[in-house]
């Protein structure tokens, strides 16, 4: 929904009715990933996309039917010999794809839910999308971290120990106190990890019963890339790192190198010391398991006090260093001398990246974000040509 949220907001702000479809859960080489949605709006103008261009025609006409008949359904799309052009699902995956009827009547909480979004604080949003009680399906709950709840100024999970012990506010109700309950801890679980997904519950939220499905978007602030080193491949990394949905800050302790019109794609531009920068992030709890951190300084002076504090972090997502085959070497052995242990470590990539032959800065970059994205997926770096199984992959 956070792709086509502007758009849904300005027909919903308008009083316009809107069919909405969204990709609840896939299955094998499914294109688009939970959370995908498709807007069909009064006038007939289709925004969004939950397949890639497989599934939008049979898509665009059941949201049409939804809007005319106000029953929400729940279609699945898949691929046989028979039916494969029939609904235009030819790349072997399935879909299941919950559509809806959106406006101020059947969605009064939108435009707090769209707020929160807008500011990046952390909200979830759970649908029943299947139920043996159709009076069920449809109904929402909206969960917030309690201290998002009583501080809007909060814009990350992290920051608070309510959050990560799953204290909650929320409102709306699935049908039954049990189900709240059950399906709020698991939301605030989702939203730490920033996934969306379907969860399956008993007709009442018993945990090991079956017969409910509840969809949850979990609207996590972005997650963090730290760029450390004010240098050209820096301003690349930035760059893309912003194109795939990072939060980017860039972190020099040199200030005629450290400076926002340098770096116009980065959120942040900090200067001071790197390990000193990324010690009081940790200490003000702004460093989670989805955060990324790229030292390009190639310099031992910034970049080895700075990996003894990153590799010794419990939880993130990347650690990854530039540098050349005989600067990594040297690397290895000062941070040996400074106590970091083998198993800490493993956990650096470096020389940073992805064996793409790259030369420019902007061809670093991508060899970086793609082994950023290869470790988040669990993909192999390989030519897909090369491998076998399923393209897309689920979170690991």
């Amino acid at each position: 929904m956070r792709d086509v949220l502007r758009e849904l907001m300005k027909w919903w702000a308008a009083g316009e009715t809107v069919g909405v479809g969204t990709v609840v859960a896939t299955f094998q080489s499914a294109p688009r990933p939970p959370g995908a949605s498709m807007l069909v709006g009064a006038d007939g103008t289709a925004v969004g996309s939950v397949s890639g261009g497989c599934v939008e025609g049979a898509v665009y006409e059941l949201a049409e039917s939804v809007v005319e008949s106000g029953h929400p359904v729940l279609e699945r799309y898949g691929v046989s010999d028979d039916d494969a052009f029939a609904v235009g699902l030819t790349c072997g995956g399935i879909l299941d794809v919950w559509v809806e009827k959106v406006n101020r009547e059947t969605f009064p909480e939108l435009a707090e839910i769209a707020a929160d979004i807008e500011a990046g604080r952390p909200v979830a949003l759970a649908t029943v999308v299947e139920h043996p009680d159709p009076a069920w399906l449809g109904r929402r709950l909206v969960v917030r971290p309690e201290e998002v709840v009583r501080d809007k100024s909060v814009l990350n999970p992290a920051k608070s120990q309510q959050f990560r012990h799953g204290v909650s506010g929320s409102a709306g109700s699935l049908g039954s106190q049990r189900a709240d309950d059950a399906v709020r801890d698991d939301a605030l679980g989702l939203l730490a990890a920033g996934h969306n997904a379907t969860l399956g519950y008993g007709p009442d939220g018993e945990r090991r019963g079956e017969g409910m499905r509840v969809f949850v978007w979990a609207f996590a602030p972005k997650p963090r890339l730290l760029v450390f080193g004010a240098i050209d491949f820096a301003a690349a990394v930035a760059r893309v790192g912003s194109f795939l949905g990072y939060e980017v800050t860039v972190c020099d302790a040199r200030p005629v190198f450290a400076t926002a019109s340098r770096f116009p794609e980065a959120d942040e531009v900090v200067v001071d010391w790197p390990h000193r920068y990324l010690a009081a992030e940790v200490e003000a709890g702004h460093i989670d398991a989805r955060t990324v951190i790229t030292v390009l300084t190639h310099d031992p002076k910034f970049d080895v006090p700075l990996l003894e504090v990153a590799l010794r972090l419990p939880e993130v997502a990347y650690v990854g260093a530039m540098g050349s085959r005989r600067t990594h070497e040297d690397r290895l052995d000062r941070l040996r001398e400074a106590g970091v242990t083998e198993d800490e470590i493993a956990r650096l990539s470096s020389p940073i990246g992805l064996d793409l032959g790259a030369r420019t800065p902007e061809e670093t970059a991508i060899s970086i974000a793609a082994e950023i994205i290869a470790g988040r997926w669990g993909g192999s770096g390989e030519r897909l040509g090369a491998v076998e199984g399923r393209i897309h992959r689920d979170l690991l």
